[in-house]
Parts: C-alpha cells; sequence; structure tokens
C-alpha cells in the first residue's frame, strides 16, 4: 500500500508519471486530490477496494487545474464517490468549457461542472485543514493546496520532477514568467513535503527543492 506520509496515500496502478493523491480526513472521509488521465478511475476504484474505503467516503475531489492529465476521471468519480469537486473560478469554466480552453496542453475531454468555484486563499476544512493558493503560469487559475499544520504543499503542476525540481516546460504552460511568480510566492511557505503530480514526489526538505528551483530564474 502506498501510503508516503501518515495519511497520505499516492494511488497505486495509475500512469507511473502521474501522481493521484488519497488523503485522509476526519472520520472514515477521504479527499482526491487530480484525478489522472481518462481511464485512471479504474485503478483509482481499485486503490480504494483494497484499502477497504467505500466509494461514498471519498467526499471532496480537489483539482489543481483543467488539464486533461487531472480532470480526466472528474465525472466518473463525482458520480462514483457523490463527492464535492473544487476547482479555482477560472479553471471551473474552462473544465465546464464555457469557453473552451485553448491555451498549451490538452483541454478535458468531456465538459464537467464542478461544484465549488474556489478564490486564492479560501480555506477548506478538510484534513485538518487546507489553503487553496492561486499559482497561475501553467494554467490561468492553476490551484496549489497547502496544509499548514503538516506543511505539505500539493503543487500539481507548477513544479515538475523529473528527477531534479523544475519549473513545468514552457510548451505546456501558459506563461512561464506568472509561473515563475507563483514559484516566488510559494516559497515563502515553510514547506517540508512538496508534492508534485509529474515526478517526485519530494516528501523532505520541499523548501529546499523551491529555493533551488527559484535560485536559477
Amino acid at each position: 500500500m502506498a501510503e508516503i506520509l501518515p495519511g497520505l496515500h499516492l494511488v497505486e496502478g495509475v500512469d507511473a508519471f502521474t501522481h493521484v493523491y488519497l488523503l485522509k480526513d476526519e472520520g472514515d472521509r477521504w479527499v482526491l486530490i487530480d484525478t489522472g488521465l481518462p481511464g485512471a478511475d479504474a485503478p483509482i476504484a481499485a486503490y480504494l477496494a483494497k484499502l477497504h474505503i467505500a466509494p461514498k467516503q471519498v467526499t471532496n475531489i480537489l483539482v489543481t487545474h483543467l488539464h486533461n492529465d487531472h480532470t480526466g476521471n472528474l465525472a466518473r468519480l463525482q458520480k462514483l464517490t457523490g463527492g464535492r469537486t473544487h476547482a479555482h473560478w477560472l479553471e471551473a469554466a474552462f473544465i465546464a468549457a464555457r469557453p473552451k480552453y485553448d491555451g498549451p496542453g490538452v483541454p478535458p475531454a468531456h465538459p464537467t461542472e464542478v461544484d465549488h468555484r474556489l478564490q486564492d486563499g479560501d480555506r477548506l476544512d478538510l484534513a485538518g485543514g487546507l489553503v487553496a493558493y492561486h499559482t497561475p503560469g501553467h494554467t490561468p487559475g492553476h490551484l496549489a493546496y497547502y496544509h499548514p499544520g503538516r506543511k505539505w504543499l500539493f503543487s500539481g503542476d507548477l513544479f515538475m520532477g523529473t528527477p531534479e525540481l523544475s519549473l513545468t516546460v514552457p510548451e505546456y504552460t501558459h506563461h512561464t514568467l506568472s509561473a515563475q511568480v507563483s514559484a516566488r510566492r510559494v516559497q515563502e511557505l515553510a514547506v517540508d513535503a512538496l508534492l508534485t503530480y509529474h515526478g517526485g514526489p519530494f516528501l523532505q526538505n520541499g523548501h529546499k527543492e523551491i529555493a533551488a528551483v527559484v535560485g536559477r530564474f
């Protein structure tokens, strides 16, 4: 079982380059962070079954951004779990294809309505408290989710760790200079575990890793 930190699982069976996280909430509830490429709903469901977690125990699904490798199973997992979905208000519009996203990267294959449209600094009463940080650059409404108590940062595609940490490459990024500003912003956070989506994760010294990236700008 891929419990990488207490109460945090890296879901097994998803594409090796794609990290879907499962986070323990209060009681018997769980939070899913991003949903993988289309077809990843099957290994996600299998992993829940392996942990004896009923789908309805996944009560919230957090989305970092609109790209299809993050939203590819959003509608299916929304239906399977009944979980409440969350994304930045800009991304929510693109995920629903109102309008259809025309930037770099693959837009969602299936338009999906997001339940909760977040803004920068919104606090989520999940897993002991998470904060949504607007980290634009890779996409206009990209979000990172920060757990102040545990000093964990779910950074989505602000960074890649393949194997050295870097910003996500420009050809898949809407505006790299904005991503640099976002990286400088999260550098101000106390980060132990940097939970990247592609490559990594970095379970220790996350702040040091971020500082090294910023130092190369």
